[in-house]
């Protein structure tokens, strides 16, 4: 069955670190509060001829809602055709192509474990779709712990955000590491990466917690490889979603 294509318009570009933008697109034809926060959605972008080319997937960074938008938190890669163009092409009005939100990347209906959230960059997009998900749906859940990694403090995202999740979210609480600054006594932050952080808190392999990925293919293999080989936990306690 062929695919069904929405057309969208840009109506908010924010600067979130020096190199990530957050995209917003209306999207009238597209039911929004469907989706599945953690999903992501497949663009024909105007980069090339051949579907490799033009076929660019972003994980969906904002909760379902009934205002028919999405957000897209979109780092550049000077050799990124996709988020090239989505940099130095895309403006206040531009009208987008893309299908209905897909991907298994997704929280169980039932939530009965702890719950663990690792990411590095971009990838803490689902993420937040997930945990702003919970928040306006006030669905029961246990305690959830996000590991985000990045290289600088100018890096950070969303770090307000995490912060307020602390307060109105029962059982949150994160940690942010940076692979390149350097950390004052008392600061907030970690020094390093994201695998310290997760192998000194779950170092005692527990049946009541699962673990989310996200991020570039070096740091998920390393981490599954970490949790699956090293500490033991199961397959089916070990979830990932790819950047590259």
């Amino acid at each position: 069955m062929p695919a069904t294509w929405y057309t969208g318009k840009v109506t908010q570009i924010i600067d979130l670190a020096p190199h990530v933008k957050s995209f917003s697109i209306y999207i009238p034809e597209l039911d929004t509060s469907l989706f599945k926060a953690g999903q992501f959605l497949v663009f024909d972008l105007p980069v090339g001829d051949k579907r490799l080319q033009r076929w660019k997937s972003y994980s969906i960074a904002n909760a379902p809602n009934d205002k028919n938008e999405i957000e897209l938190c979109i780092v550049h890669f000077e050799s990124g055709l996709g988020s090239t163009y989505f940099f130095e092409e895309v403006t206040l009005g531009t009208t987008l192509i893309c299908k209905a939100p897909e991907g298994g990347f997704v929280l169980p209906d039932v939530i009965d474990h702890d719950l663990v959230m690792i990411c590095t960059g971009t990838g803490i997009a689902p993420f937040r779709s997930m945990l702003r998900d919970l928040v306006n749906s006030k669905k029961d859940h246990q305690n959830i712990h996000l590991i985000f990694g990045t290289r600088r403090k100018e890096d950070v995202l969303y770090l307000e955000e995490w912060q307020q999740l602390e307060t109105i979210l029962p059982g949150f609480r994160f940690d942010i590491t940076l692979s390149r600054e350097d950390i004052s006594a008392g600061d907030e932050f970690h020094k390093g990466y994201v695998h310290q952080v997760y192998l000194e808190n779950y170092s005692l392999s527990r049946p009541d917690v699962h673990f989310y990925i996200c991020g570039w293919t070096k740091m998920i293999d390393e981490a599954v490889e970490n949790l699956f080989g090293d500490l033991k936990y199961s397959k089916e306690q070990i979830h990932y979603e790819l950047y590259g």
